[in-house]
This record gives structure tokens, C-alpha cells and sequence, in this order.
């Protein structure tokens, strides 16, 4: 059972808004904010919130969401002091958005599956006004690299641009690995570099396959390394030595102590 009622969330909310106006009247700090001067800190919140979900820590979850929701509200504060559009109209275009992109609920169109109801998301983008002109036209610019890439081509799995098995991508990936191989033998840094996205590239299109999130994979391989060169660097401690002074055979023995622990 939820704890508070639909009355319960609007008071909150009103509360909220009448915070955030008399904050920014009043504050040294928040009166000279601006959304560029924001935007750091919004892109540090927004981080924050999935760290706490990747966590499943549901009390800082909450936190971190309150966080988020300053910010919406700052720049909804923002767009109405410039005039342009405010609060209401973002929840309002939202919710028409919402409708828009779900005809089988509030249409007579439909999807039976989820990827059926990503398929008319993303023809429907199309079509709206002032939506994305090209297949492409709404991966943002300033997405991390990864993500970008995996978004990049399920977009274009969307209008059919895609592998007719999945197992074909292996092909690809064994061919760009060879072109980085070459390139590394001919000494050519540039050349290198751009074969080694390449190879990126079609491991991110070889997950994204085989409904494997790369960046949740990554994440994991880093949280793990982590774990385990800590755990060498604690037990070179116990020893009364330094990381530098051992030996790599003796960090591998440690290293493997340490996924041993894991299993």
C-alpha cells in the first residue's frame, strides 16, 4: 500500500514550487543561476541517481530523485523568466507526448510486445512537429560515447538497418578486430585509433544483439577490477610493502586469491 495519497503528492509538489520561487527571490546563490551554470551540477545529479540505482539503495534512490527534480523545476523556473514556456507547460506537452506515443492505450493501434511499442515510439517521433527529421536526428550530441553508440544503432534497427541473425555481428567484430590488428603492426597511432572504435563499435552492436546492456556490462568489469586490485593492495599492506616493490607474479597470486574469494 502507498504511503501517501494523489492529495497527499500535490501538496508536496506545491510546496515544492513555492520553495523553489522563494529560493530563487532570496538565495545569494540560486538568484544567479542560469542553465548553463546549472547544467554541470544537473549532469552530476543525474549521475548520482544512477549510481544509487545501480546500488538498489532505495533511500538514497529517493534522495537523488529529489535532487533531479530541482533541477526540472529550475529550468522550468528559467523558461518562465525568459518568457518562453514554464512548469505547466512542460507537464503538458509531456502528457500529450505520452498519449501521442501510445496509441495502442489510447488508440485504436496495436502492441502486443514491447518491441513493437518501441518500433511506433520511434515512427512517431518522425512524424510529430518539430520532432527528429532523420533516423538519427535525436541521439544527442554530448552522450557518453558507449551509450551513444548502442543508441545509435538501435535506431537504426528500428527502420530495418540490421543484421539478419545475430550471429552474423561475430564475423564483424573477428574483421574489425583483424583491420585494429593491422594497423597496430603498421605503427600508424592514427589509424589504430580509429580501427580500435571500429572494434568498439561492433562489440557494443554484438551486445545490443544479445539484450546485453554495454554499459551495465562495463560498469560490472570496473566494480570488479576495483574489488580485486584493492584487495592486493590491502594484503601488500598486511605485508608491510608497496604496490611498487611487488613483483607482477606476486600481484597475479593475489589477483587470483581475490577472484577465488568472489566465487
Amino acid at each position: 500500500m502507498p504511503r501517501h495519497t494523489r492529495t497527499d503528492e500535490k501538496e508536496a509538489f506545491g510546496r515544492l514550487l513555492n520553495i523553489m520561487d522563494t529560493l530563487r527571490q532570496k538565495c545569494p546563490w540560486d538568484s544567479i543561476q542560469t542553465p548553463h551554470s546549472l547544467r554541470p551540477n544537473t549532469i552530476e545529479e543525474v549521475y548520482e541517481l544512477t549510481d544509487a540505482i545501480e546500488r538498489d539503495n532505495p533511500a538514497e534512490i529517493q534522495k537523488e530523485l529529489g535532487d533531479v527534480l530541482m533541477h526540472v523545476i529550475f529550468y522550468a523556473i528559467f523558461g518562465r523568466e525568459a518568457g518562453t514556456f514554464d512548469l505547466t507547460d512542460v507537464i503538458q506537452g509531456l502528457c500529450e507526448k505520452l498519449i501521442y506515443r501510445h496509441p495502442h492505450i489510447y488508440n485504436t493501434a496495436e502492441a502486443k510486445t514491447s518491441e513493437k511499442v518501441e518500433d511506433n515510439w520511434e515512427k512517431l517521433k518522425q512524424h510529430e512537429k518539430g520532432g527528429n527529421k532523420t533516423v538519427l536526428g535525436g541521439v544527442p550530441h554530448a552522450l557518453p560515447t558507449l551509450i551513444k553508440a548502442y543508441r545509435i544503432q538501435d535506431k537504426a534497427r528500428h527502420v530495418g538497418f540490421d543484421w539478419q541473425q545475430r550471429e552474423q555481428v561475430w564475423d564483424k567484430v573477428k574483421e574489425e578486430i583483424g583491420e585494429f590488428e593491422t594497423e597496430v603492426a603498421h605503427m600508424d597511432a592514427d589509424k589504430a585509433e580509429a580501427e580500435f572504435g571500429d572494434v568498439l563499435f561492433s562489440l557494443i552492436n554484438a551486445a545490443r544483439l544479445y539484450h546485453i546492456n554495454p554499459d551495465n556490462a562495463l560498469g560490472r568489469s570496473n566494480d570488479k577490477f576495483i574489488r580485486r586490485f584493492n584487495y592486493i593492495e590491502a594484503q601488500t599492506l598486511k605485508q608491510g610493502r608497496n604496490l611498487s616493490d611487488m613483483s607482477l607474479d606476486e600481484m597475479d597470486k593475489l589477483w587470483n586469491e581475490a577472484k577465488q574469494l568472489e566465487q
